[in-house]
């Protein structure tokens, strides 16, 4: 028995009888069973209930046994002073206010139907090797249903990374220009790099990328040299010493500071992934649309979106990876694969801060773009792919590893619309 299945009892109403009773003989009845309080504090907020007809008004405290409320403290602990009634499995004691007054107790095994305790026993148990816990019992589920959810979960995706949008916004006084571009090499940094290229972004003044944008040369010395990676003294390479020259005539000028600035790393990454060659795609990319924010808000569909992203590194480029080394001549494009992540990561998420700072709701054009994009391939989606989902484009993909990360690997079946599904056996 889990605390959580409790709470969701109670949330939901499934108890039998309609008739309750507390332990000590009280009538119950539930006007409202509060809401559900996920900080500190008592489970249930708010609640009003009719006992033995008189209005009562307040929260509600849910536990496996009564005697929790003693090893959890709450005797002692003046927030739970206003709880109305405690809700628990097994009543092992009586509980008493601060005051020295009873809190009546709802004794919920009374009242829970068999079928529920079946499903939510088949739905958690450990003896079939799972992807995750609902993997026998997912195709059972209507298509529509999954589709609703996974409708939903592709937004609340966006609204999570959303978060890292409205934070830079306050550090930047909502400087969108200098939100995305913060985002966006974020994003080109991917995991490995990603914290390095958004510190990069922070300690660069946005009105110089303004100024130097349409000259690569100088953009590349800048994400080159605030990152440490023109420090060589020993590398004779020409357009290395070109970068370490230009890049302290700029340090000069613009009071360019390289101490907030964490060091990318090369270790284990593909050489298509090297730090060199993003932060000169990244250059090659304001090179070619100084404006790329205005484009990107302005562009609703992958046809418009996908071209603004069809840039290469610089031409030194197309025969190294790191300076000094020469290597087989290939152009270093941004992959398709590579931009449809960077729409994903960065574009999709600004879209829908900057139209809910306008109280606008773009939904269904992300939904459109997400729609028309790949689906992902990777462990995860495997997974649940084999757990019987499908993902046909990356409007799916998302979702479903919105759906594994925040709900299949925390056990949060009774927050998930199937899970809740296949709890009321329907």
């Amino acid at each position: 028995m889990r605390e959580d299945l409790l709470q969701y009892i109670w949330r939901d109403g499934k108890l039998t009888p309609e008739a309750l009773y507390s332990t000590g003989g009280d009538s119950i009845s539930i006007v409202h069973p509060g809401n559900l309080n996920s900080l500190s504090g008592p489970d249930f907020l708010n609640a009003r209930l009719l006992i033995n007809s008189q209005e009562w008004a307040g929260n509600i405290e849910i536990h496996i046994r009564s005697s929790d409320w003693y090893a959890h403290h709450h005797d002692t602990d003046t927030s739970y002073d206003n709880v109305i009634l405690h809700v628990v499995w097994d009543e092992d004691c009586t509980i008493f206010r601060q005051d020295g007054s009873a809190i009546p107790a709802l004794q919920l095994k009374e009242y829970v139907s068999k079928s529920v305790l079946d499903n939510y026993h088949r739905l958690f148990r450990k003896q079939d090797k799972k992807t995750i816990n609902c993997e026998r019992d997912v195709q059972s589920v209507a298509t529509s249903l999954i589709d609703h959810w996974l409708d939903t979960l592709f937004k609340k995706r966006i609204r999570e990374k959303s978060a890292l949008v409205n934070k830079l916004l306050v550090e930047t006084s909502n400087d969108w220009e200098k939100v995305f571009f913060m985002v966006l090499l974020k994003s080109f940094g991917l995991n490995y790099n990603g914290d390095s290229f958004l510190s990069l972004a922070g300690a660069i003044d946005f009105s110089m990328v303004r100024k130097i944008a349409k000259k690569t040369l100088q953009l590349e010395s800048v994400f080159f040299g605030l990152s440490g990676l023109l420090n060589d003294a020993n590398c004779k390479d020409p357009y290395y010493v070109e970068l370490q020259n230009e890049y302290q005539f700029l340090k000069s000028k613009f009071d360019l500071k390289e101490d907030p600035v964490f060091a990318p790393d090369f270790v284990k990454l593909r050489p298509d992934n090297f730090p060199t060659i993003r932060l000169s795609q990244i250059a090659s990319l304001y090179g070619q649309h100084p404006a790329i924010f205005d484009k990107v808000i302005k562009s609703n569909s992958v046809i418009e979106l996908r071209p603004l992203f069809q840039i290469k590194a610089s031409a030194y480029w197309d025969t190294h990876f790191t300076f000094g080394k020469p290597s087989a001549h290939r152009a270093k494009k941004l992959s398709p694969v590579f931009i449809d992540l960077m729409i994903l990561n960065a574009v999709l998420p600004v879209k829908y801060s900057y139209a809910v700072n306008r109280g606008e709701d773009n939904s269904n054009v992300l939904n459109k773009i997400a729609s028309a994009m790949r689906s992902e391939h990777n462990g995860v989606i495997r997974k649940m792919e084999k757990a019987g989902f499908v993902s046909t484009s990356a409007h799916d993909s998302q979702a479903l590893l919105h759906l594994y990360n925040k709900y299949c690997t925390k056990n949060k079946c009774l927050q998930c619309y199937i899970g809740d599904h296949l709890l009321r056996g329907k």
